[in-house]
């Protein structure tokens, strides 16, 4: 037996002296900011010190770079965090590389937020939320809440690009029921909207929401979950409303013909594992997509995830999304210009 440690204490002594002459790098793109950074602290520090592979770091996601990239034959990117509708299209396009689910364990994944080329990176939702300081009186309980005016008087804040959420939130203010939101009635939707147009202050980033909530430029609107958590953590005192709140996934792609599919394989079934999806939770308030990470999470975080907040919630149609995005996305901007 000592000399069966004995070897083994060697052996492992050689592959930690040995890990940095092999070290090599990887890229991973992610869209920046708080959440990039969590990705870094969560998934990437972790994930080198494991594999001796240097994850560096480029953002933020550009769907035309990834695109130019792959059409070079040369991309430049390992991994790719990407909304899940574009997931979805690019796989059909052909711009991504399967994935090798015999190195990444889907079997723990949560299943809707798993294809053939993706597999989710972190679960969130669109939610109401509101600054209490300017609504002392009465609370913001729902989507119809932010279209009264009246009741709720103030501009709002919403999401400035062309993607799943603000469609959808308006037809449910409108009293459309959420299994019947698709394909979505754009008409409606646009009608609905116009109610409260001049009202709208769009943001085009999760930074610049937190900012027109916290200082009650926009004391109402919609929000990542995990915004509104960051703000809760900061002291200023913000409500959120769970009510049918709007959830989708990032996804983990990986661009075809990327120099190392087998680091990129290596990364995404690190960064999904209950751990990782557990620590990235942590830092962020968006839930994990790994079924096994919430046992890792004490209770008062998994309160403020997502998944603890199902009655009422409404999935977005990715598949929908990623058939229809381009000609929702010119009705979207031209009704946004006029």
């Amino acid at each position: 037996m000592s000399k069966l440690l004995s070897v083994g204490a060697l052996f492992g002594a050689a592959i930690l002296w040995s890990t940095p002459l092999l070290a090599k790098d990887m890229v991973f793109t992610s869209w920046g900011g708080t959440t990039q950074d969590a990705q870094k602290d969560a998934w990437a520090k972790p994930f080198a010190k494991q594999s001796g592979i240097n994850v560096l770091q480029d953002g933020p996601t550009d769907y035309g770079k990834l695109k130019a990239m792959v059409e070079s034959g040369k991309p430049a990117w390992t991994v790719v965090d990407v909304e899940n509708d574009f997931a979805v299209k690019a796989g059909k396009d052909g711009l991504l590389e399967p994935l090798d689910f015999s190195v990444i364990d889907k079997s723990k994944l949560d299943p809707r937020f798993v294809t053939p080329y993706s597999v989710g990176s972190f679960y969130y939702s669109f939610a109401l939320g509101y600054n209490r300081d300017q609504f002392r009186k009465k609370t913001p309980k729902s989507w119809s809440d932010l279209f009264d005016l009246t009741g709720f008087p103030g501009k709002r804040t919403l999401y400035k690009w062309s993607a799943p959420g603000v469609l959808e939130l308006a037809l449910l203010a409108d009293g459309v029921a959420p299994d019947k939101l698709y394909p979505l009635d754009l008409d409606r939707a646009f009608k609905k909207l116009d109610t409260i147009k001049p009202q709208i202050i769009w943001w085009s980033g999760g930074a610049q929401s937190q900012q027109l909530l916290a200082s009650g430029e926009a004391p109402i609107g919609m929000f990542w979950n995990g915004r509104i958590d960051a703000i809760r953590r900061s002291g200023v005192d913000v409500g959120i409303s769970w009510d049918q709140n709007l959830t989708a996934a990032d996804a983990l792609v990986v661009p075809k013909g990327t120099v190392d599919k087998e680091a990129a394989m290596k990364f995404i079934a690190f960064a999904t594992g209950a751990q990782a999806q557990a620590d990235f939770a942590l830092l962020t308030g968006y839930a994990p997509t790994n079924t096994g990470s919430k046992d890792l999470l004490k209770p008062d975080v998994r309160a403020t995830l997502p998944d603890e907040h199902t009655q009422g919630q409404v999935n977005l149609d990715m598949a929908y999304w990623a058939e229809h995005r381009d000609e929702i996305a010119k009705r979207w901007y031209d009704w946004q210009g006029k």
